[in-house]
């Protein structure tokens, strides 16, 4: 077991910034106050991400504020997979699957291989459930045929060859299991990523810093008023115009602009439990519960997620937790096609809610669409609200293509056109994972023991080439090489990397967003301490 570095050696640790490291916050406020954007963009999450890195690709002077952390929210809050939507063929929405199938396999093949890997699903057909095994088998034929076949032809399975594969599966009254194949990340990795790129494409973004007001200039938003929450300082920025992509807090934007403005949208809470595994799982199961919805069960983070709810929320997006209820609503739904001892509660070590956005409506939330609505204010204030981690990149070019058709050319004429702009950049970092777990295992120029497999393994798959940086933060200070906690791959070079590079300033953007701590259970009082201490010393 390694050791941890003691308290009174944290101090030391990473004093000195990382070469190319983010500017300070007070340099981001004072630039953001001084210059003119073309765009501002309100809200840090993957939609407004993803619309500040395509709008910087263009060549527009881009800011991007977020009054949480990168991500905080609702982009975190996903169950992390990158999918067609096998449910939508349900309701008879192919071209969108197909649509779907055509984004994941740019983002996990060429955007982003090094933040996604392919994961083979197990779809239970129990005698008495809402779907036969002759119909599950068509549909997963079918959704695979709309992938081009790129993962394997969906198929029918036994149920013995699948207990083996997923130990814990119930084999009682199991008639068969339709297989299909999709992918998965780390939902808040991939965000940080595409900050990183939009950055590199020219955007100025600043987390912790909410919107206190809009600027008007003759009837038009113009820019906002905001206070960083860290330091407290008040600031503006002015911007030709300012993109609202807060999430469930759009509408509280869009009543800045004009107090009248009715609702837009609704919410839909999705509640997930992460538990500890009782034994090696090598693919996922999807439990079909009824007609419309299916509950997953997710190999993920060498952890085990179960979810989601989908229930309707109309509270403060800010208070959403996993209540009691929904606890005992993802075991028992779980509880369908996973054994009882895998679902212990003993076993839970993180539970986190997150808020979809749908559009405004009658009906299930269940049932509503999955779509991006664009509107615009009567301030000229663009809203973006909806969609699906799987289409983020589409998402960004759909909103600039609204930018650029917008009368009058606010944008100016010296941009590039999105439909101009290759469609399939990669993010910063991208690598073969595995090549590079390899070299972090073979090269190891610092004295000492070599880099631990897991560990290795876990920088390449949450950094991709990016993490040759990483270890050579470890390789010059060896404290920095220790784990930050003995039961975790994560090493305390990341925490030093987080702070200079990756814009983290409190212990929760570190252990929550930036490294795996918090989901494992593992951000203790003594651990979150550390931490803080280190993040201080920027």
């Amino acid at each position: 077991m390694t050791s941890q570095p003691t308290l009174q050696s944290v101090p030391a640790l990473g004093t000195h910034p990382a070469s190319g490291s983010n500017p300070s916050r007070a340099e981001t406020r004072e630039q953001l106050s001084k210059a003119s954007y073309d765009l501002l963009v309100i809200g840090g999450g993957i939609l407004g991400i993803s619309t500040a890195w395509h709008a910087a690709q263009s060549g527009l002077r881009v800011a991007l504020v977020d009054a949480g952390d990168f991500a905080g929210a609702t982009s975190s809050a996903s169950s992390k997979l990158l999918h067609g939507g096998l449910r939508y063929l349900q309701t008879g929405a192919v071209k969108l699957v197909a649509e779907n199938h055509f984004e994941r396999r740019a983002v996990s093949r060429q955007v982003a291989p090094h933040l996604a890997n392919p994961l083979t699903f197990y779809l239970p057909v129990y005698k008495g459930g809402p779907h036969g095994a002759a119909k599950l088998g068509a549909g997963v034929f079918a959704y695979s045929a709309l992938s081009a076949f790129g993962d394997g032809v969906g198929h029918l399975l036994s149920p013995a060859k699948a207990a083996q594969d997923v130990p814990e599966l119930r084999t009682d009254n199991l008639k068969a299991v339709a297989v299909y194949g999709d992918d998965q990340m780390n939902d808040a990795r991939m965000a940080l990523m595409t900050v990183r790129a939009a950055v590199e494409a020219g955007a100025v973004v600043l987390n912790h810093a909410e919107v206190s007001g809009l600027r008007f200039t003759k009837g038009r938003v113009t820019g906002a008023e905001l206070r960083d929450r860290l330091s407290g300082d008040e600031f503006g920025v002015d911007a030709r115009l300012v993109l609202n992509a807060t999430g469930p807090w759009v509408d509280h934007l869009r009543k800045m602009e004009d107090p009248n403005a009715a609702p837009s949208i609704r919410l839909s809470k999705g509640a997930h439990l992460v538990l500890k595994r009782t034994a090696p799982w090598r693919a996922a199961l999807a439990t079909p519960i009824d007609k419309y919805r299916i509950t997953f069960a997710l190999p993920w983070e060498d952890m085990l997620l179960l979810g989601t709810t989908d229930e309707e929320y109309e509270g403060d997006p800010a208070d959403v937790s996993v209540t009691e209820k929904d606890t005992a609503q993802i075991l028992d739904e779980a509880a369908f096609s996973i054994r009882d001892q895998q679902l212990d509660r003993d076993l839970i070590t993180y539970a986190f809610a997150g808020l979809r956005v749908l559009p405004g409506g009658p009906g299930s939330t269940a049932k509503a669409k999955r779509e991006t609505v664009v509107t615009e204010g009567r301030g000229g204030m663009l809203s973006v609200a909806g969609g699906k981690w799987t289409t983020f990149r589409h998402i960004g070019r759909t909103v600039m293509q609204k930018l650029e058709s917008l009368p009058g050319h606010p944008l100016g004429d010296d941009f590039e056109p999105i439909s101009s702009l290759p469609r399939k950049l990669p993010l910063p970092g991208v690598a073969n994972p595995r090549a590079v777990a390899h070299r972090l295992l073979v090269d190891n120029p610092a004295p000492g023991p070599r880099m631990a497999a897991d560990t290795a393994k876990h920088l390449a798959t949450h950094y991709g080439s990016l993490a040759f940086d990483i270890a050579r933060l470890a390789n010059d200070d060896p404290e920095l090489r220790e784990r930050v906690h003995p039961d975790a791959p994560e090493i305390w070079a990341q925490v030093v990397y987080a702070r200079d590079n990756e814009w983290a300033e409190t212990a929760d953007d570190v252990l929550r967003r930036r490294t795996t701590l918090t989901i494992r259970g593992l951000a203790t009082d003594d651990v979150r301490a550390k931490v803080q201490d280190l993040l201080d010393k920027k």
